[in-house]
Protein backbone atom coordinates (compact mmCIF):
# COMPACT_ATOMS: atom_id res chain seq x y z
CA UNK A 1 0.00 0.00 0.00
CA UNK A 2 2.85 2.38 0.91
CA UNK A 3 4.55 1.54 -2.44
CA UNK A 4 1.36 2.47 -4.33
CA UNK A 5 1.11 5.80 -2.50
CA UNK A 6 4.74 6.64 -3.23
CA UNK A 7 4.46 5.53 -6.86
CA UNK A 8 1.33 7.57 -7.61
CA UNK A 9 3.08 10.97 -7.98
CA UNK A 10 5.70 9.35 -10.20
CA UNK A 11 3.04 7.81 -12.45
CA UNK A 12 1.18 11.10 -12.63
CA UNK A 13 4.36 12.91 -13.54
CA UNK A 14 5.14 10.35 -16.23
CA UNK A 15 1.62 10.73 -17.63
CA UNK A 16 1.84 14.51 -17.76
CA UNK A 17 5.24 14.24 -19.45
CA UNK A 18 3.80 12.01 -22.18
CA UNK A 19 0.94 14.46 -22.71
CA UNK A 20 3.42 17.33 -22.84
CA UNK A 21 5.32 15.53 -25.58
CA UNK A 22 2.24 15.29 -27.82
CA UNK A 23 2.01 17.87 -30.60
CA UNK A 24 -1.58 19.08 -30.86
CA UNK A 25 -3.27 20.10 -34.08
CA UNK A 26 -6.37 22.11 -33.25
CA UNK A 27 -8.74 21.36 -36.14
CA UNK A 28 -12.14 22.96 -36.71
CA UNK A 29 -14.63 22.46 -39.51
CA UNK A 30 -18.30 22.57 -40.50
CA UNK A 31 -18.93 18.83 -40.21
CA UNK A 32 -22.69 19.09 -39.71
CA UNK A 33 -23.20 21.66 -42.46
CA UNK A 34 -21.03 20.09 -45.21
CA UNK A 35 -20.84 16.34 -44.41
CA UNK A 36 -20.40 15.20 -48.04
CA UNK A 37 -16.97 16.82 -48.19
CA UNK A 38 -15.93 16.74 -44.57
CA UNK A 39 -16.58 13.10 -43.67
CA UNK A 40 -14.01 11.98 -46.30
CA UNK A 41 -11.79 14.87 -45.19
CA UNK A 42 -11.79 13.53 -41.65
CA UNK A 43 -10.87 10.04 -42.90
CA UNK A 44 -8.00 11.53 -44.87
CA UNK A 45 -6.74 13.34 -41.77
CA UNK A 46 -6.94 10.19 -39.67
CA UNK A 47 -5.08 8.12 -42.27
CA UNK A 48 -2.25 10.66 -42.37
CA UNK A 49 -2.12 10.83 -38.58
CA UNK A 50 -1.89 7.03 -38.31
CA UNK A 51 0.88 6.86 -40.92
CA UNK A 52 2.93 9.62 -39.29
CA UNK A 53 2.62 8.24 -35.78
CA UNK A 54 3.30 4.66 -36.91
CA UNK A 55 6.59 5.88 -38.40
CA UNK A 56 7.66 7.47 -35.11
CA UNK A 57 5.82 10.76 -35.16
CA UNK A 58 7.58 14.08 -35.70
CA UNK A 59 10.82 14.91 -33.90
CA UNK A 60 10.12 11.81 -31.81
CA UNK A 61 6.74 13.12 -30.66
CA UNK A 62 3.27 11.90 -31.55
CA UNK A 63 0.78 14.08 -33.39
CA UNK A 64 -2.73 14.42 -31.98
CA UNK A 65 -5.86 15.87 -33.60
CA UNK A 66 -8.21 17.83 -31.40
CA UNK A 67 -11.20 18.36 -33.66
CA UNK A 68 -14.27 20.58 -33.18
CA UNK A 69 -17.34 21.50 -35.24
CA UNK A 70 -17.38 25.22 -36.02
CA UNK A 71 -21.10 25.39 -36.79
CA UNK A 72 -20.50 26.88 -40.22
CA UNK A 73 -20.64 30.47 -38.96
CA UNK A 74 -17.81 32.95 -38.39
CA UNK A 75 -18.89 33.69 -34.81
CA UNK A 76 -19.00 30.05 -33.74
CA UNK A 77 -15.75 29.34 -35.54
CA UNK A 78 -13.88 32.10 -33.73
CA UNK A 79 -15.22 30.87 -30.38
CA UNK A 80 -14.18 27.29 -31.14
CA UNK A 81 -10.75 28.37 -32.40
CA UNK A 82 -10.20 30.38 -29.23
CA UNK A 83 -11.09 27.31 -27.18
CA UNK A 84 -8.58 25.21 -29.13
CA UNK A 85 -5.87 27.79 -28.49
CA UNK A 86 -6.59 28.61 -24.84
CA UNK A 87 -8.07 25.46 -23.36
CA UNK A 88 -6.60 22.71 -25.53
CA UNK A 89 -3.21 24.43 -25.96
CA UNK A 90 -3.07 23.57 -29.67
CA UNK A 91 0.31 24.11 -31.30
CA UNK A 92 -1.27 24.77 -34.70
CA UNK A 93 -4.75 25.60 -36.03
CA UNK A 94 -6.03 23.83 -39.14
CA UNK A 95 -9.21 23.45 -41.17
CA UNK A 96 -12.41 25.40 -42.00
CA UNK A 97 -14.52 24.95 -45.14
CA UNK A 98 -16.65 27.97 -46.02
CA UNK A 99 -14.71 31.02 -47.18
CA UNK A 100 -16.25 33.52 -44.76
CA UNK A 101 -15.54 31.17 -41.86
CA UNK A 102 -11.94 30.72 -42.99
CA UNK A 103 -11.46 34.48 -43.15
CA UNK A 104 -12.74 34.90 -39.58
CA UNK A 105 -10.37 32.23 -38.22
CA UNK A 106 -7.50 33.70 -40.24
CA UNK A 107 -8.07 37.06 -38.57
CA UNK A 108 -8.07 35.43 -35.13
CA UNK A 109 -4.86 33.51 -35.93
CA UNK A 110 -3.21 36.80 -36.82
CA UNK A 111 -4.35 38.38 -33.55
CA UNK A 112 -3.31 35.38 -31.42
CA UNK A 113 -0.12 34.76 -33.41
CA UNK A 114 -0.65 31.06 -34.12
CA UNK A 115 -0.03 29.20 -37.39
CA UNK A 116 -3.27 28.49 -39.27
CA UNK A 117 -3.34 26.01 -42.15
CA UNK A 118 -6.55 26.88 -44.02
CA UNK A 119 -7.15 23.55 -45.69
CA UNK A 120 -10.29 24.17 -47.76
CA UNK A 121 -11.56 27.80 -47.98
CA UNK A 122 -11.24 28.89 -51.62
CA UNK A 123 -11.59 32.67 -51.34
CA UNK A 124 -8.72 34.65 -52.81
CA UNK A 125 -8.85 37.14 -49.94
CA UNK A 126 -7.45 34.67 -47.43
CA UNK A 127 -3.99 34.88 -49.03
CA UNK A 128 -4.27 38.21 -50.83
CA UNK A 129 -6.31 41.21 -49.62
CA UNK A 130 -6.79 39.77 -46.12
CA UNK A 131 -3.61 37.71 -46.07
CA UNK A 132 -1.46 37.73 -42.93
CA UNK A 133 1.77 36.33 -41.57
CA UNK A 134 0.16 33.37 -39.78
CA UNK A 135 -2.24 32.02 -42.43
CA UNK A 136 -1.36 29.58 -45.23
CA UNK A 137 -3.91 28.07 -47.62
CA UNK A 138 -3.71 24.57 -49.15
CA UNK A 139 -6.32 24.19 -51.91
CA UNK A 140 -6.17 25.99 -55.26
CA UNK A 141 -8.22 29.16 -54.92
CA UNK A 142 -11.23 30.37 -56.85
CA UNK A 143 -8.87 32.45 -59.00
CA UNK A 144 -6.67 29.44 -59.74
CA UNK A 145 -9.49 27.02 -60.54
CA UNK A 146 -11.29 29.61 -62.64
CA UNK A 147 -8.05 30.31 -64.51
CA UNK A 148 -7.78 26.58 -65.23
CA UNK A 149 -11.13 26.69 -67.04
CA UNK A 150 -10.51 29.91 -68.98
CA UNK A 151 -8.50 28.34 -71.86
CA UNK A 152 -11.39 26.03 -72.72
CA UNK A 153 -13.94 28.83 -72.34
CA UNK A 154 -11.93 31.13 -74.61
CA UNK A 155 -11.64 28.47 -77.32
CA UNK A 156 -15.41 28.44 -77.74
CA UNK A 157 -15.58 32.18 -78.48
CA UNK A 158 -19.02 32.44 -76.90
CA UNK A 159 -19.99 36.09 -76.61
CA UNK A 160 -23.05 36.09 -74.30
CA UNK A 161 -22.39 34.61 -70.86
CA UNK A 162 -24.71 34.16 -67.89
CA UNK A 163 -23.43 33.55 -64.37
CA UNK A 164 -24.92 31.76 -61.36
CA UNK A 165 -23.21 31.52 -57.98
CA UNK A 166 -23.93 31.08 -54.27
CA UNK A 167 -24.11 34.56 -52.78
CA UNK A 168 -21.29 34.49 -50.25
CA UNK A 169 -17.55 35.04 -50.35
CA UNK A 170 -16.60 31.96 -52.40
CA UNK A 171 -19.20 32.52 -55.11
CA UNK A 172 -18.56 36.25 -55.28
CA UNK A 173 -14.82 35.65 -55.58
CA UNK A 174 -15.25 33.02 -58.30
CA UNK A 175 -17.53 35.31 -60.30
CA UNK A 176 -15.17 38.28 -60.07
CA UNK A 177 -12.24 36.12 -61.20
CA UNK A 178 -14.17 34.66 -64.13
CA UNK A 179 -15.27 38.07 -65.41
CA UNK A 180 -11.77 39.50 -65.08
CA UNK A 181 -9.93 36.58 -66.67
CA UNK A 182 -12.32 35.93 -69.55
CA UNK A 183 -12.54 39.64 -70.41
CA UNK A 184 -8.75 39.76 -70.52
CA UNK A 185 -8.55 37.12 -73.29
CA UNK A 186 -11.90 37.93 -74.94
CA UNK A 187 -12.55 41.69 -74.72
CA UNK A 188 -15.87 41.54 -76.58
CA UNK A 189 -17.53 39.18 -74.07
CA UNK A 190 -20.91 40.23 -72.65
CA UNK A 191 -22.35 39.17 -69.29
CA UNK A 192 -26.09 39.14 -69.94
CA UNK A 193 -27.49 37.68 -66.71
CA UNK A 194 -26.41 37.03 -63.14
CA UNK A 195 -28.20 34.92 -60.53
CA UNK A 196 -26.92 34.84 -56.94
CA UNK A 197 -29.09 32.68 -54.66
CA UNK A 198 -28.22 32.39 -50.98
CA UNK A 199 -26.08 29.36 -50.14
CA UNK A 200 -28.29 26.32 -49.62
CA UNK A 201 -31.47 28.22 -50.49
CA UNK A 202 -31.62 28.19 -54.29
CA UNK A 203 -35.01 28.46 -55.97
CA UNK A 204 -33.78 26.43 -58.91
CA UNK A 205 -36.90 26.85 -61.02
CA UNK A 206 -36.73 30.63 -60.85
CA UNK A 207 -32.97 30.67 -61.45
CA UNK A 208 -33.18 28.41 -64.50
CA UNK A 209 -36.08 30.41 -65.90
CA UNK A 210 -34.20 33.69 -65.53
CA UNK A 211 -31.13 32.27 -67.22
CA UNK A 212 -33.17 30.83 -70.09
CA UNK A 213 -34.88 34.18 -70.67
CA UNK A 214 -31.48 35.86 -71.03
CA UNK A 215 -30.65 33.50 -73.92
CA UNK A 216 -26.95 33.12 -73.09
CA UNK A 217 -24.49 31.30 -75.32
CA UNK A 218 -22.77 29.86 -72.25
CA UNK A 219 -23.08 29.72 -68.45
CA UNK A 220 -20.47 29.95 -65.71
CA UNK A 221 -21.52 28.42 -62.40
CA UNK A 222 -19.85 27.98 -59.03
CA UNK A 223 -22.78 26.13 -57.45
CA UNK A 224 -22.02 23.00 -55.44
CA UNK A 225 -23.64 20.45 -53.11
CA UNK A 226 -27.46 20.54 -52.85
CA UNK A 227 -27.68 23.80 -54.82
CA UNK A 228 -25.90 22.15 -57.75
CA UNK A 229 -28.20 19.10 -57.65
CA UNK A 230 -31.32 21.27 -57.76
CA UNK A 231 -29.90 23.42 -60.55
CA UNK A 232 -29.01 20.37 -62.65
CA UNK A 233 -32.42 18.79 -62.16
CA UNK A 234 -34.32 21.92 -63.15
CA UNK A 235 -31.96 22.70 -66.00
CA UNK A 236 -32.36 19.19 -67.41
CA UNK A 237 -36.15 19.34 -67.04
CA UNK A 238 -36.42 22.70 -68.79
CA UNK A 239 -33.85 21.92 -71.48
CA UNK A 240 -31.51 24.76 -70.49
CA UNK A 241 -28.36 22.74 -71.14
CA UNK A 242 -29.30 21.31 -74.56
CA UNK A 243 -27.80 24.17 -76.53
CA UNK A 244 -25.95 26.07 -73.81
CA UNK A 245 -22.44 25.08 -72.76
CA UNK A 246 -21.76 25.17 -69.01
CA UNK A 247 -18.56 25.63 -67.00
CA UNK A 248 -18.83 24.76 -63.29
CA UNK A 249 -16.19 24.94 -60.58
CA UNK A 250 -15.96 21.82 -58.36
CA UNK A 251 -18.71 19.85 -60.15
CA UNK A 252 -16.27 17.06 -61.02
CA UNK A 253 -15.44 16.37 -57.39
CA UNK A 254 -16.94 13.03 -56.28
CA UNK A 255 -18.66 14.70 -53.32
CA UNK A 256 -20.86 16.69 -55.72
CA UNK A 257 -20.74 14.56 -58.88
CA UNK A 258 -21.71 11.18 -57.41
CA UNK A 259 -25.16 12.31 -56.14
CA UNK A 260 -26.11 13.46 -59.67
CA UNK A 261 -26.05 9.86 -60.95
CA UNK A 262 -28.03 9.53 -64.20
CA UNK A 263 -28.91 13.24 -64.09
CA UNK A 264 -25.27 14.17 -64.73
CA UNK A 265 -25.25 16.75 -67.54
CA UNK A 266 -22.87 15.65 -70.27
CA UNK A 267 -20.28 17.97 -71.76
CA UNK A 268 -19.93 20.44 -68.88
CA UNK A 269 -16.40 21.68 -68.30
CA UNK A 270 -15.48 21.30 -64.63
CA UNK A 271 -12.71 21.11 -62.09
CA UNK A 272 -12.74 17.86 -60.15
CA UNK A 273 -11.03 14.64 -59.11
CA UNK A 274 -11.19 11.56 -61.41
CA UNK A 275 -9.84 9.29 -58.69
CA UNK A 276 -10.37 6.02 -60.55
CA UNK A 277 -8.11 6.96 -63.44
CA UNK A 278 -5.17 8.73 -61.77
CA UNK A 279 -2.43 6.11 -61.73
CA UNK A 280 0.68 8.10 -60.88
CA UNK A 281 2.78 6.28 -58.24
CA UNK A 282 2.07 8.88 -55.55
CA UNK A 283 -1.69 8.81 -56.13
CA UNK A 284 -1.90 5.03 -56.41
CA UNK A 285 -0.05 4.68 -53.10
CA UNK A 286 -2.51 7.05 -51.41
CA UNK A 287 -5.60 5.51 -53.02
CA UNK A 288 -4.57 1.96 -52.08
CA UNK A 289 -3.85 2.96 -48.47
CA UNK A 290 -7.14 4.86 -48.20
CA UNK A 291 -9.21 2.03 -49.65
CA UNK A 292 -7.50 -0.52 -47.40
CA UNK A 293 -8.06 1.59 -44.28
CA UNK A 294 -11.64 2.71 -44.93
CA UNK A 295 -13.06 0.12 -47.37
CA UNK A 296 -14.17 3.09 -49.46
CA UNK A 297 -12.86 5.20 -52.33
CA UNK A 298 -11.27 8.62 -51.77
CA UNK A 299 -12.99 11.92 -52.48
CA UNK A 300 -11.48 15.36 -52.94
CA UNK A 301 -11.92 15.98 -49.23
CA UNK A 302 -9.91 12.83 -48.47
CA UNK A 303 -6.90 14.25 -50.29
CA UNK A 304 -7.25 17.68 -48.66
CA UNK A 305 -7.44 16.26 -45.13
CA UNK A 306 -4.53 13.91 -45.77
CA UNK A 307 -2.25 16.61 -47.18
CA UNK A 308 -3.21 19.15 -44.50
CA UNK A 309 -1.96 16.87 -41.70
CA UNK A 310 1.22 16.04 -43.61
CA UNK A 311 1.77 19.78 -44.10
CA UNK A 312 1.88 20.30 -40.34
CA UNK A 313 4.30 17.39 -39.97
CA UNK A 314 6.59 18.66 -42.73
CA UNK A 315 6.61 22.19 -41.31
CA UNK A 316 7.60 20.90 -37.87
CA UNK A 317 10.37 18.76 -39.37
CA UNK A 318 11.73 21.73 -41.28
CA UNK A 319 11.48 24.06 -38.27
CA UNK A 320 12.86 21.39 -35.90
CA UNK A 321 10.52 23.03 -33.41
CA UNK A 322 6.85 23.74 -32.65
CA UNK A 323 7.39 27.39 -31.79
CA UNK A 324 5.01 29.46 -33.91
CA UNK A 325 7.46 31.94 -35.44
CA UNK A 326 9.81 29.14 -36.49
CA UNK A 327 6.89 27.20 -37.98
CA UNK A 328 5.78 30.24 -39.98
CA UNK A 329 9.28 30.66 -41.41
CA UNK A 330 9.45 26.93 -42.16
CA UNK A 331 6.20 27.12 -44.13
CA UNK A 332 7.61 29.73 -46.51
CA UNK A 333 8.93 27.90 -49.55
CA UNK A 334 8.21 24.49 -48.04
CA UNK A 335 8.34 21.76 -50.70
CA UNK A 336 6.51 18.49 -50.11
CA UNK A 337 4.99 15.47 -51.81
CA UNK A 338 1.22 14.96 -52.15
CA UNK A 339 -1.04 12.44 -53.92
CA UNK A 340 -1.35 15.02 -56.73
CA UNK A 341 2.42 15.44 -57.04
CA UNK A 342 4.90 17.87 -55.45
CA UNK A 343 3.76 21.26 -54.19
CA UNK A 344 5.47 24.40 -52.92
CA UNK A 345 4.08 26.79 -50.29
CA UNK A 346 4.82 30.20 -51.81
CA UNK A 347 6.54 32.63 -49.48
CA UNK A 348 5.08 35.65 -51.27
CA UNK A 349 1.42 34.93 -50.48
CA UNK A 350 1.34 31.69 -48.43
CA UNK A 351 -0.58 29.86 -51.18
CA UNK A 352 0.30 26.27 -52.02
CA UNK A 353 0.77 25.30 -55.65
CA UNK A 354 -1.52 22.27 -55.36
CA UNK A 355 -3.22 21.69 -58.71
CA UNK A 356 -6.59 20.36 -59.82
CA UNK A 357 -8.02 18.24 -62.61
CA UNK A 358 -9.93 19.83 -65.49
CA UNK A 359 -12.25 17.86 -67.77
CA UNK A 360 -15.79 17.28 -68.96
CA UNK A 361 -18.73 15.48 -67.39
CA UNK A 362 -20.17 12.31 -68.88
CA UNK A 363 -22.43 9.43 -67.83
CA UNK A 364 -21.19 5.87 -67.58
CA UNK A 365 -23.52 3.13 -66.35
CA UNK A 366 -25.91 5.58 -64.73
CA UNK A 367 -23.12 7.40 -62.89
CA UNK A 368 -21.34 10.68 -63.49
CA UNK A 369 -17.66 10.68 -64.40
CA UNK A 370 -14.96 12.98 -65.77
CA UNK A 371 -13.62 12.48 -69.30
CA UNK A 372 -11.04 14.30 -71.44
CA UNK A 373 -9.39 15.34 -68.20
CA UNK A 374 -5.93 16.78 -67.62
CA UNK A 375 -3.99 17.82 -64.56
CA UNK A 376 -3.54 21.55 -64.14
CA UNK A 377 -0.43 22.46 -62.12
CA UNK A 378 -1.45 25.15 -59.65
CA UNK A 379 1.84 27.01 -60.06
CA UNK A 380 0.90 27.84 -63.67
CA UNK A 381 -2.38 29.50 -62.70
CA UNK A 382 -1.26 31.99 -60.08
CA UNK A 383 -0.64 35.70 -60.67
CA UNK A 384 2.92 36.96 -60.66
CA UNK A 385 4.77 37.84 -57.47
CA UNK A 386 4.52 41.52 -58.44
CA UNK A 387 0.72 41.33 -58.76
CA UNK A 388 0.40 39.55 -55.44
CA UNK A 389 2.57 42.07 -53.62
CA UNK A 390 0.15 44.73 -54.81
CA UNK A 391 -2.80 42.78 -53.42
CA UNK A 392 -1.48 41.92 -49.96
CA UNK A 393 -1.89 44.67 -47.38
CA UNK A 394 0.38 43.35 -44.63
Amino acid sequence: MIWKILALPLLLAMGSNVLAQTIKIGELNSYKVFPAFLEPYKKGMELALEEINASGGVLGRKLALVSRDDGGTPGDAVRVAEELISRERANVLMGTFASHVGLAVSSLANQRKILFIASEPLTDKIVWESGNRYTFRLRPSTYMQTAMLIPEAAKLKKKRWAIVYPNYEYGQSATASFKKLLSRVQPDVEFVAEQAPALGKIDAGAVVQALAEAKPDAIFSSLFAADLQKFVREGNTRGLFKSTVVFNLLAGEPEYLDPLKDETPEGWWVTGYPWREINTPEHKKFRDAYEKRWKDYPRQGSVVGYVAVYTVAEAIKRAKNVETEKLVEAMKGLEMATPFGPIVWRAVDHQSTMGAYVGQLARRGGQGTMVNWRFADGARFLPSFEEVRGLRKE
